[in-house]
């Protein structure tokens, strides 16, 4: 096969990961163009950095000169145009960088609803470096930032308040739901996360709405005001009602969009030898029961993965597997797989079985046929679970009593952690008038088992 030169727009996950195994797979002259950073950097692990557990160049998995030693070469640029018919991208400063294949792995922005002065000085999202570098500015201390404002209720909001407070900087939180991110998470779960916010003196404030933001004398954000009527005074205003993807740069491209980048199982877009992979990436038709764009690091290292297979002669389907995520509720972890709805009455047939410790704040929801007992999902807060476990049981389609029956070889938590699989079970057992012993199978035995 003839060298030809890759070009890549954007250095996160899903574009890193693609030149890497192109990298290892081929030959080919690779350039990576991003306006954001020089080197790649992991952008979950922004909030550490904020809150004085690592040093920005901690974030950085590999070595300055990792990218020249494999010969893929970095262009530190803003992409203005993408000319398909000469097969050339346009850069700001007026370079050209012509291209046999390119691949656009641009990301999320944040998003923005129009509200008055959500453009001032002290209003930002938390999502680039260059946020980060602009929070240590605007919220150095709780003697500049004497209080915050954080309008929208997902992970990159409570994010945003917990590197706030761990600076002692007074938090004002507005959810718009009546209930934290009860729109993914069931009600049990939803109301828990709501009292660990309030425990850690955040001024959780639902079923309230962002108007406006209003300037001081100098064009900076001083107060904002509520749906409720209320003025709250604030130095910083923290946007984080999700993200969209970045994708404005290619309106006038003839590469067709959604709300993102539109591709096809094979992440290629209309446009021959152009593919869209990350969060930028739209599905024509949800896979399965996932979202059209998922803004999530595993799904982008995949596409990656798969789209540096198709480049290099090996033409392979997206297959992302089985659903699963985690995250960090301040000091609440959280893990998902399989799908467990936030309101099950969408669902033909889904019943949810819920376990609540009575003291601390450890919970889990499964979610399974309520015809079949086929189990569907889990949602776990406190709880480290085997990912590989949950993964075969779904594949296999076992049934909610067997993953009662051995749910004890899920469970990933430290040898000397609290156990929580037989109040679990003896709970399920009293609910659903079953009579289930939990125990366990040699470990050894099912990793094998799940290899295979």
């Amino acid at each position: 096969m003839a060298k030809e030169t890759i070009v890549i727009i954007g250095n996160g996950i899903s574009g890193v990961t693609a030149a890497r195994h192109i990298r290892k797979l081929s030959d080919n002259r690779i350039i990576i163009i991003s306006a954001e950073s020089e080197y790649f950097f992991s952008r979950t692990a922004l909030m550490y950095v904020y809150m004085g557990h690592m040093k920005f160049e901690h974030t950085q998995p590999y070595e300055n000169w990792f990218w020249k030693k494999n010969r893929i070469e970095l262009v530190n640029g803003y992409v203005t145009w993408v000319d398909h018919a000469s097969k050339k991208v346009l850069l700001k400063n007026t370079e050209e960088i012509p291209y046999d294949k390119l691949i656009i792995a641009t990301g999320s922005k944040p998003n923005k609803f129009g509200w008055p002065g959500q453009d001032l000085k002290g209003v930002q999202g938390l999502y680039s470096k260059q946020e980060l570098e602009q929070l240590e500015i605007d919220a150095p201390n709780k003697e500049v930032c004497k209080r915050a404002v954080i309008v929208g209720g997902g992970l990159i909001g409570i994010e945003l308040a917990e590197m706030l407070r761990s600076r002692d900087i007074p938090v004002t939180f507005l959810v718009r739901e009546s209930s934290f991110w009860n729109g993914v998470l069931p009600e049990g779960e939803s109301q828990m996360i709501n009292e660990h916010i309030l425990e850690h003196h955040i001024d959780l404030r639902l079923s309230t709405n962002l108007v406006e933001i209003l300037p001081d004398d100098n064009g900076k954000a001083k107060a904002v005001v509520t749906d409720k009527g209320d003025i709250i005074e604030c130095n910083l205003v923290g946007l984080t009602p999700g993200v969209t993807p970045n994708v404005d740069f290619l309106k006038e491209s003839g590469i067709e969009l959604g709300r993102g980048i539109k591709v096809n199982r094979f992440l290629e877009t209309n446009i021959p030898d152009i593919y869209g992979i990350g969060d930028c990436a739209e599905q024509h038709e949800p896979i399965g029961q996932r979202r059209p764009i998922e803004a999530v690091w595993y799904t982008g290292r995949m596409m990656g993965e798969t789209v540096a297979q198709t480049i290099c002669g090996n033409r392979i389907e997206y297959k992302p597997g089985h659903w699963f995520n985690s995250a960090k509720f301040l000091d609440i972890e959280y893990q998902t797989y399989g799908w467990v709805f936030s309101d099950k009455s969408k669902k033909p047939n889904e019943a949810h079985f819920h376990w609540r410790h009575p003291r601390e704040l450890v919970c889990i929801t499964m979610a399974y046929d309520s015809k079949t007992r086929k189990f569907l999902g889990i949602n776990t807060f406190g709880i480290r679970m085997r990912h590989e476990i949950f993964d075969r049981w779904l594949t296999d389609g076992q049934s909610i009593d067997h993953v009662m029956e051995f749910l004890k070889d899920a469970n990933f938590d430290p040898e000397f952690y609290a156990q929580y699989e037989g109040a679990i079970v003896a709970r399920y057992n009293a609910e659903l008038g079953t009579s289930i012993l939990p125990r366990k199978k040699s470990w050894k035995r099912i990793f094998l088992n799940v290899q295979s």
